[in-house]
Formats: structure tokens, sequence, C-alpha cells
């Protein structure tokens, strides 16, 4: 095996290795050379090259995604690593371990005129937890920080950064190690909740008529059946869940818009709780937000191991511990509370649901119908992502198959990496996976398809409408030139052009009729990557959401 003749080079791949982190991301560049050499010369790795920064370091998440484990993204130096910014961004809002290794020129040639050559010391500092900025020699106190490095992105789930000077030459290999590196053991804490706190939350849990459990982001199987039945069960709790919460029971709310956003202010006071219990991560729904901002809990608890945000401005306490050890601990000590919260709220939603149905039965084709068949279109097998903005609010409006994970980059909310994410997720999961996309979002990260790593099964549905459609939802636009050009950004792309370009399948529907006819080939077998883009009409979507809310009253 041949590794890299700089020692400091060297150190960083043995302590990698040591750690077993196994998937590195590469972006091609030259300064790299030293650690692209290294990593591809040794069979312990996985190496993918992927020439665009950004989509490089979206694909790495995607990856970590599905792992849960840091996943090593490389870079040349200059500002290649200013485009792995958005993904370390959604990496430290959705506590995803990613690595960040840039390489760079020695300290003395910044700010003298050298060419490819920026301050790239803490340059992601904001949205990282450590950074560790490499001296050009190597030593132990490199070796320590890049133990740093590692180990923070494992015990704290999120991103971190090193960044490692080069001097040429940066090419040269040798056949054996010059180092001996330096391992620094993992110390992970016990997560441990003291049984004080648990009588004392007890106290307050028992004697509570109305109590509210929002759950946000998690994966698959994050709680055992037996602690969603225990909740489910407690006539004094309503669980609301979102698409991405990867959590199920019939006695759960998953469609929070549709049964709060036409509450009266009685509506409001009834649902307001005593205690709210959040976990999980981001929350989509802007509604609900709302709703517990102004009409607060007495008590919150948020449960998580390593962050609690206060989103809605009323939090007493963080468990730091997760969920399904939270509830083991927890519930052995509560009884049940005679209420009449859950069962009413649960009748509001029926009745919502029937005027759901009735509703979406007598309107024409639009992005609503659109996911009101994809709901029901998708087979068991499948590994769902959703990009942002208008398409995973409208996926919340509708019940997916509870045997179909679901996933989407709710860190940041961006758009810029959605399709990148899905297909690093995708050769992760090495499930059939599909991709439920907007068109802006689709077109902004088409990049994402110069890739050499997109299974054959992996597929995309991008919904079409011709811009931005979720301007026109939000109130306060006024339709002119100003609105359409620098808000919705109107255009008349299609994904045709695109995907003849990358080898993909591509098949178009644009009325419910063509949709369905196309679905059935769409989610068959397939030796190429697909696109099915879906045409619906720009200017009917908004007026029909809003009719929605109107008419599910």
């Amino acid at each position: 095996m041949k590794y890299p003749k700089i020692p400091l080079a060297q150190s960083l791949l043995e302590i990698c290795e040591a750690k077993g982190i196994q998937h590195i991301v590469i972006s091609p560049g030259s300064r790299n050379a030293p650690l692209t050499l290294g990593f591809t010369n040794n069979p312990f790795f996985t190496c993918y090259s992927i020439a665009d920064e950004r989509c490089a370091a979206f694909f790495a998440l995607g990856i970590a995604q599905q792992i849960n484990k840091p996943v090593v993204v490389v870079c040349t130096s200059g500002s290649a690593v200013l485009n792995f910014y958005p993904a370390v961004a959604e990496a430290f809002y959705s506590m995803i371990p990613l690595v960040v290794i840039s390489a760079d020129r020695p300290l003395d040639k910044v700010d003298i005129g050298d060419g490819q050559t920026i301050r790239q010391e803490n340059v992601l500092a904001n949205h990282t937890l450590y950074n560790a900025n490499l001296t050009e020699i190597a030593s132990e106190e490199n070796d320590i920080k890049i133990n740093a490095a590692f180990n923070t992105a494992m015990l704290k789930s999120g991103p971190t950064h090193i960044n490692v000077p080069f001097e040429e030459p940066l090419y040269e290999v040798v056949d054996s190690l010059s180092v001996d590196s330096l391992i620094l053991p993992l110390n992970k804490e016990e997560e441990i909740v003291s049984l004080e706190k648990i009588l004392a939350a007890k106290a307050i849990w028992n004697t509570a008529n109305k109590k509210l459990i929002l759950v946000g982001t998690l994966p698959p199987n994050a709680i055992e059946l037996q602690i969603v039945n225990h909740l489910a069960n407690d006539p004094s709790v309503v669980v609301l869940t979102e698409t991405t919460s990867n959590i199920h029971h019939p006695n759960f709310i998953p469609h929070i818009d549709t049964l709060i956003t036409p509450f009266s202010d009685a509506d409001f006071k009834a649902f307001q709780p005593d205690v709210l219990v959040t976990f999980g991560g981001m929350i989509v729904s802007k509604r609900i937000k709302s709703f517990l901002r102004s009409y607060q809990p007495e008590h919150h608890w948020h449960i998580d191991s390593l962050r609690a945000y206060n989103t809605f401005g009323c939090l007493k306490h963080h468990f730091k511990t997760t969920p399904q050890l939270f509830f083991e601990k927890f519930l052995v000590h509560v009884t049940y509370k005679e209420s009449s919260y859950q069962q009413h709220f649960l009748a509001v939603l029926n009745d919502r649901l029937m005027k759901h149905e009735l509703f979406l039965s007598k309107i024409d084709f639009c992005d609503l119908k659109v996911f009101e068949l994809l709901a029901t279109s998708f087979s068991d097998e499948i590994h769902l992502q959703i990009s942002n903005s208008s398409a995973i609010r409208y996926a919340q409006l509708f019940k997916f198959n509870p045997s179909i994970p679901v996933f989407c980059n709710r860190g940041t909310s961006g758009i810029d990496g959605s399709t990148s994410t899905a297909i690093g997720a995708a050769v992760a999961s090495q499930k059939p996976t599909v991709l439920i996309t907007g068109d802006v979002s689709f077109f902004y990260d088409s990049n994402a398809l110069w890739n050499n790593y997109m299974p054959k099964n992996f597929k995309i549905i991008v919904i079409n409408n011709g811009g931005g459609g979720i301007f026109r939802i939000l109130p306060g636009h006024e339709e002119n030139d100003t609105f359409h050009t620098y808000f919705e950004t109107s255009h008349c792309l299609t994904a045709e052009n695109l995907a003849k370009m990358y080898c993909m399948k591509y098949t178009k529907a644009s009325s419910i009729e063509s949709l369905k006819q196309e679905l059935t080939p769409f989610f068959a077998n397939s030796e190429q990557p697909q696109i099915l883009e879906v045409f619906t009409p720009t200017y009917d979507n908004d007026k029909l959401l809003k009719d929605y809310f109107k008419n599910v009253v």
C-alpha cells in the first residue's frame, strides 16, 4: 500500500482509520492531493469523487444521515471550502456528523497575492462544533486536534472542520509510514436522568388534564412500540407528529395544519396544553409554532441528549437523554388521567379529514391533487426524500404509508442540496429511493446529477409549477413584475434535457389521468435512474390551497 510522503497527511489518515470513519467524499483538486492519494490507496476507505463542492458536501450529508456516523468531505484550497458551508449549516442544525477536511497553503502564503488562497482558518466556525487549525509539521499537538475533530463529530452529532496546510511537492508517495500517530479514546458520557427530576416531572404530568406531545424529525424506529402505545392510550395526551417524525399510531395526529389552521380563539384556548413535551428535530409547521408562542403551556419540556431550543419562549426543562430512555424511566411512574382532551381533538380531526376528502374530490388538477395521489402510490420498500419549501408543506397534509421512512433537510430548511442529499442517502441506504422535489429546488441543485454513484433505482418526481409557488401562498405578495421576477422565480424550464444529459429516463404528466398512467412504469424496476416531471398550473395552486383550509372547517 502507498502512503502520502507528507507526515501530516499520514497522521490525519491514520487517525481517521483508527476512528472507523470509512466514507470519504473528495472534490478533485491539487492541494488536497496528499489526502486523496492516501484515502484512495487504502482499501479501508470507501471513496467518492464529486466535482461540485456544494453537491459533494450534501451528498456526504445524505450518507451520514443514513448511517448516523461521521462522513468526511475533502476539498482543495481557496474558495472550495466555502462551497461546503450550506451543508455544514444543515448538518449543524440537523445534528448530523460531518467532518470537513480542507487542504490549505502554508500560513505564510496567505494574503500575499498567492493563487487559490483565502483565510481558511475558522472559516466555518459559526456552524461547526470544533475547528482544528493544523500547523504544517506533524506533531502531537496536531494529533490532539485531529482526534478532537473526529471525536466531537461522533459525540456531539454535528460538523467539525480540519484545516490542513500542505507545501509542495504534493504527489509523492512512500511505501511505509514515517509517523506514529496519537490515537485518543472516544469518552462517551452515559446518559442519565436523575430519579429526582423524573419524580418532579411525574407530579406535574399526573395532575395535568391536557398534555401535548409534538414530535419533530426522527429516524425510523427511534421509539419502541410499547411507548408509542402508552402515549396513544392516555386520554389526556394529544400527540402531534410531522411527516419527518417517522412515528405513527391511529391516535396520533399527523395533519397538524389541517387540524389547527381553521381554529377560532376558543378552539386555541381549548387546545392550549398544560404540559408540552417536544422531541425530535426541527418543526415544519409554522402554524403550530405560532400557536404555541401565543398560547404558551405552563410547562415545556424538551427531550434530547444534546440540545434544546427555546422555540416557543417557554422552555422549562431540558431532559438530556434520548426520548426512548426518558420514556422508559418516566412512564413507569405515571398514570392515565381521565380527560376529554384527546377524544375531542381526534373527533375534530376526523371531521376535518372527511371535508378534506370531499374538497379534493371536487377540485381540478393541482399540487394538492398530485400529493393526494402520491401519498397512496408508494410501495412499502421505498425510502422517501422530500425537498424543502412547498413540497414538504404539501406532504404534511397527507398520510403516507407508515412503513416508508421520510427524510428532509429541515435543519436550515434550504432548497439548495435536496437532490444531492437524496442521492447520498440512496447510496448509503441501498433501498429504492424516491425524491419528491419542487422545480426551483431541482434546478437549483441540478449539479447533483453530475454524479457517478446514482443508483439505478433512484427516482425523482419534479413538481413543476413554473416557479417558487410557496411565495404565492405566503401573505402580503402582490401580482406584479417585481413579484414574478424577484420572488417567484418564474421560468419555462423543464427537466427533459437534463435527464438526457445525465442518461436518466424521462417521463412527464400534466393531468391526474396521465400521472396515474405514468406512475406504474415509473415505480417498476429500471436499469437507469428516472425523472418524472409533473406540470401543474402556476396560477391555481395557491388559490386552491387557501380554499382547502377554508373548506375543512
